[in-house]
């Protein structure tokens, strides 16, 4: 990302940065209680759809498919829209898509409007910080971007433990037609409040294609496709473990996912600052930190009163969205819309193996805490890969100071 200074047409003023951010925080809101929501409400729908807990967790994976595949896909392919534009357009696929997993019969069309509903999610959020970063100043840039996530970390807080109480009381098939409305009122917001910018015309394929050769795009990816995959891994079967191991009724659930959805906003912010102060080292300090959680998760799960924090350590782990980002803006070069939508595609690569991998160890018959070692060992895996991006910079900056 240039650190020339922002053209001063580009800057907002107080309030009407607010309206912005509140705009593209709904379709953060939206997105985040569509992929929390559906693991939390996981026991009700594979009970619905007629399928074990295990099988029902590929509909997680569906869904975290189609953002891996329609990120860089409409990335590439929207590139010279006006970016207002753009979203507009994704959070419009984004509710029909959630509207058919709503009335969908099967667990086989299930699978599919999952996918599909999974595929503008990555994109949302990498245009959504590009438009942002574009009229604030260098120096706030990633706090700036992490209140953009801010609507998703809300959403753990509040959307998905009050969806949890609406899918007990109602029925699980609310959870993603509350979704629907959240996009639809997002789309009439940023109508309203989203600058209109022109879009790119210089933003043709083969240039945002050009990220792809960049090695240090590639290791900060995998960092999140790895180091993220810890955190999913133990919240895919949370709902389940805790009723088994710890003894939680259905009643607690949505407080037990309000605290980890505090922890998760509580990181959110501290990844802003801490990327905005300390770089990409930042994500090493949070790896660090989520290892050292899902190791205590195991133990902790045996009783409420230690499962409870250790939910909350989870959760501030969550910070290492907004830090990858902003590192990806910085070395991506010209091909910022492809890389900044491809952080997304990262994290929900991590969401497909996460509960995969848990998936595995639990029908082996290792326990629902088993997911807690599994967890710990694909953070400290994106650490190993944090290292290796660390090193490759390093010898980038030396050759080119």
């Amino acid at each position: 990302m240039s650190s020339d200074p922002i053209p001063p047409s580009r800057l907002q003023t107080p309030q009407n940065l607010a309206l912005i951010l509140i705009a593209l925080a709904m379709g953060g809101f939206a997105i985040g209680v569509t992929e929390f929501a559906s693991m939390s409400v996981l026991p009700e729908f594979a009970k619905g759809l007629g399928v074990d807990e295990p099988t029902a967790g590929h509909v997680i994976s569906a869904y975290a498919a189609g953002v891996v595949i329609g990120a860089p896909v409409l990335a590439v392919m929207g590139a010279r829209m006006p970016r207002w534009l753009l979203l507009i357009g994704l959070m419009g696929l984004f509710a029909i898509g959630n509207l058919l997993s709503a009335m969908a019969p099967t667990y086989e069309l299930m699978l599919v409007f999952r996918f599909l509903s999974g595929i503008p999610h990555g994109a949302y959020f990498g245009v959504a910080a590009l438009l942002v970063a574009s009229i604030v100043p260098l120096e706030i840039r990633s706090r700036a971007v992490a209140t953009t996530l801010l609507g998703l970390t809300v959403a753990t807080v509040l959307g998905v433990p009050v969806v949890n109480l609406v899918s007990q009381n109602f029925g699980w098939r609310w959870t993603f037609a509350i979704v629907a409305l959240c996009a639809i009122t997002t789309m009439a917001l940023i109508g309203l409040f989203a600058p209109r910018d022109k879009g790119d015309p210089e933003a043709v394929p083969m240039r945002e294609l050009g990220a792809l050769k960049r090695s240090l795009v590639w290791l900060t990816l995998g960092v999140g496709a790895i180091g993220f995959g810890g955190m999913f891994c133990v919240y895919a079967y949370i709902a389940s473990a805790s009723q088994a191991v710890t003894g939680l009724s259905a009643s607690m659930l949505p407080w037990l996912f309000a605290v980890f959805g505090i922890g998760m906003m509580a990181g959110n912010l501290i990844g802003g600052w801490a990327a905005d102060r300390f770089g990409m080292k930042a994500a090493a300090g949070l790896l660090i930190w989520s290892a050292f959680a899902l190791c205590l998760y195991p133990t902790a799960l045996n009783h409420l009163w230690t499962l409870l924090p250790c939910i909350m350590m989870i959760g501030i782990g969550g910070g290492l969205g907004s830090i990858l980002q902003t590192r990806l803006m910085d070395v991506a070069g010209d091909a910022q819309t492809l890389a900044a939508a491809l952080n997304h595609s990262a994290f929900n690569l991590a969401n497909a193996i996460g509960p995969l991998l848990g998936g595995m160890a639990i029908a082996a018959g290792w326990g629902w805490a088993s997911t807690g070692y599994v967890a710990a060992g694909l953070s400290l895996g994106g650490l190993a890969i944090w290292v290796a991006a660390y090193v490759s910079g390093r010898k980038t900056v030396a050759k080119n100071p």
